[in-house]
């Protein structure tokens, strides 16, 4: 079923369009035009908010639940829709998007479930103790209560789970937090459908209709003025390590400081350990090309470095990989702005010292095939140029003399999102003293397994230590991610006042 956008926002329930235009970029069939937002969009859907915060943020944990249940049920009515232009958009495949469609219902029923219980507010109480000597103590009782509106920037490589309705969205709804959303450029008649999915679940549930808008557009202006109107409380972001940075700093500029939960990347390196790799190299070098190449490359958790202690187990290693990525068919990849920054991110790895060239990629307009590239710990210890991501499927594997430098390589690494342990039981010693290293370098640790892919549910943390993310503390997948969006009050015999009470 064809989806035709109009290609405008929808400001605190209301399609809006200005004087300023841009034209989508699909990967195949027609292009639209959509309405530039403007300062004045974004500073009524930010009022809007607030003024729907006084009402939603004080709603029931039901109402909420039910609010949410409702975006799942209206986006899954739109399920062919939804396919037809997220496809057409992003060049990705039907099977990806109706996947992805799947895991975004599942998170906002997810969280729907989860605040029914109490357990998300982490209530605490001290009864008083008027009877304590020296002194008594007053009845105080802790609950995490909503900030307010929230900021959210759809993602270029997640049209659903991480734009309009994904998990920054959702996880600020649960909590009773009003939204704001930027939409991507790469896919805005997408994040459009979405929105009137969220529209109609605001109109059959009630809700206040600030309690949602749409900025549409492509100009960096109004993610700026977003960031920086003095009633946004924090924000949500999924993108690059160069604009995420650029909406932190603004962020950290402003009058009144704000959080800015951003998730820039990672290089997600897989440790090799020696005994794995003797037994089963192959079969780690096929699971490492077909992550890889999962989706041209394009996820924040791809598997862009191995790090392998050398020799001839290594070398058939690497022969298997190349084989592998040999036979990958170019894949369309997300937009050319992605594409271009892909050779460049390879030209750059290619034209280090010391570096050996394995494969070399092919692109053509939004086409690319993955590169493969090797080189010592040292050229990688000693070459900043060659430790950034690359958004796209390009491997590099690192090879170490020993456990002594692999655990020197895995000390200099940045904070990422996923490390990852290939081992077998002769290889739990080298296992052991890395592990306390990587618990400092990542947020999800895996063992004999490949990290794309984030599962939903309680215990997932999707985040890490600078630059993976701007927040160590916090993660944008499962549970915990609501709990970004509240803050503690504690309340001192208030008696019948206290929420805890009531």
């Amino acid at each position: 079923m064809t989806f035709t956008p109009h290609g405008k926002s929808l400001i605190a329930g209301q399609w809006i369009a200005s004087s300023s235009h841009f034209t989508s970029a699909p990967s195949h069939g027609a292009a639209h035009v959509f309405s530039n937002g403007t300062s004045e969009m974004v500073n009524e859907a930010v009022e809007a908010a607030e003024d729907a915060f006084w009402s939603y943020g004080y709603s029931s944990a039901q109402e909420r639940a039910t609010f949410l249940n409702a975006i799942a049920d209206e986006i899954d009515a739109r399920a062919d829709q939804i396919t037809d232009i997220g496809t057409r958009e992003t060049g990705l495949p039907e099977g990806r998007l109706q996947g992805e469609r799947g895991r975004t219902v599942g998170q906002l029923r997810m969280f729907a479930t989860h605040i029914l219980s109490d357990d998300y507010l982490d209530l605490r109480h001290d009864k008083a103790l008027p009877d304590r000597t020296p002194l008594p103590r007053s009845d105080l009782q802790m609950i995490q209560r909503p900030i307010g509106p929230v900021a959210v920037f759809g993602a270029s490589n997640f049209p659903l789970a991480f734009s309009t309705a994904g998990g920054d969205t959702a996880a600020a709804l649960a909590a009773g937090c009003p939204v704001v959303v930027k939409g991507h450029q790469a896919h805005p008649g997408t994040g459009e459908i979405i929105a009137e999915a969220i529209h109609a679940a605001i109109q059959s549930c009630g809700v206040h209709q600030g309690v949602f808008s749409l900025v549409q557009g492509d100009t960096i202006e109004v993610g700026q003025t977003l960031v920086q109107h003095p009633l946004i409380t924090a924000v949500g972001f999924t993108g690059s390590l160069r604009g995420g940075r650029a909406l932190f700093d603004l962020c950290a500029a402003r009058p009144n400081p704000i959080p800015f939960f951003g998730e820039l990347g990672s290089i997600n390196p897989m440790f090799l350990l020696p005994h794995a790799v003797a037994a089963r190299g192959s079969e780690i070098a096929a699971g490492w090309a077909g992550s890889l190449t999962m989706g041209a490359g394009q996820f924040c958790t791809n598997p862009g470095v191995a790090i392998v202690t050398e020799g001839p187990e290594a070398d058939a290693l690497a022969e298997t990989m190349k084989t592998a990525l040999a036979e990958t068919t170019p894949q369309t990849m997300l937009t050319s702005g992605i594409a271009k920054a892909y050779v460049s991110g390879r030209d750059t790895v290619k034209e280090a010292a010391h570096i050996e060239t394995l494969l070399t990629s092919k692109c053509e307009a939004r086409s690319a095939t993955p590169s493969f590239f090797k080189t010592d710990a040292q050229t990688w210890l000693s070459t900043p140029a060659i430790q950034e991501e690359v958004f796209g499927p390009l491997a590099i594997m690192v090879t170490v003399k020993d456990t002594s430098e692999m655990q020197t390589v895995a000390k200099a690494l940045q904070g990422q999102l996923t490390c990852t342990l290939h081992m077998d039981s002769g290889d739990l010693e080298m296992a052991t003293k890395l592990l306390p290293i990587l618990e400092r370098k990542a947020g999800r640790l895996l063992a004999n397994g490949f990290p794309t892919g984030v599962e939903v549910c309680d215990a997932m943390v999707h985040g890490g230590p600078y630059p993976a993310s701007t927040n160590f503390g916090a993660t944008s997948v499962g549970t915990l991610a609501i709990r970004r969006f509240l803050r503690p009050v504690c309340y001192q015999d208030m008696g019948a006042l206290s929420p805890i009470t009531q």
